[in-house]
């Protein structure tokens, strides 16, 4: 697992970096990703090949159909993610109070990972809640469906490393072990996670 060094970024994960910016709340993501994206790929953020997939999903085409991409924004801040030869996910969550967590862990979650949360303490069980949620968010942006796809279609648990580990997927994930995870503290207030697997 890959620590950041710093809170502001931009983060490197493999051959994926990740760039945290101020968003205006309210106003789409992409024009802002484009800009940055431009100025990484070079070029005009008009003309930039991106397009959305019939789910929405943001894809390079073209010459640049070989680089990932992808972007997610809440409450101030977008996370804006670029690498070569993948397909990935980012996904950035506020941490805010949840007053019926465990009613959403009991109807979304995946039994093991049910039984694993509701095993622990409220604190705890908080501070899991999120890197879970926002893990299963990053996988499942990368995969194409987003949460309509199903919460409990994935299994995360905790290693002996102190990170979460895929540890069981629906079939058409593909295999659990062909996906890299990561997740880090994007700002003080906010969880972020990027996951991604080689094209």
């Amino acid at each position: 697992m890959s620590l950041p060094a710093t809170l502001d970024g931009p983060w490197r994960f493999g051959p994926v970096t990740v760039w945290r910016l101020p968003h205006v709340a309210g106003t789409r993501g992409e024009p802002q990703a484009r800009v940055l994206l431009a100025g990484q790929l070079g070029g005009e953020p008009e003309d930039l090949p991106l397009q959305r997939d019939p789910r929405g999903r943001p894809e390079l085409h073209g010459p640049l159909a070989h680089v990932g991409t992808g972007w997610s924004h809440s409450h101030g801040l977008l996370l804006v993610a670029l690498g070569e030869g993948v397909r990935l996910g980012v996904d950035l969550e506020p941490l805010r109070p949840r007053p019926r967590m465990l009613e959403i862990v009991q109807r979304f979650f995946h039994p093991a990972e049910i039984a694993w949360l509701e095993s622990l303490d409220e604190t705890a069980r908080t501070h899991w809640f999120f890197r879970v949620w926002c893990a299963k968010e990053a996988l499942l942006k990368a995969q194409g469906q987003g949460i309509s796809f199903g919460l409990h279609r994935l299994q995360l648990a905790p290693g002996i490393d102190g990170g979460l580990h895929l540890a069981w997927c629906d079939p058409e994930l593909g295999p659990a072990e062909r996906w890299h995870l990561h997740e880090w503290q994007a700002a003080d207030d906010f969880r972020a996670a990027l996951a991604f697997h080689a094209l």
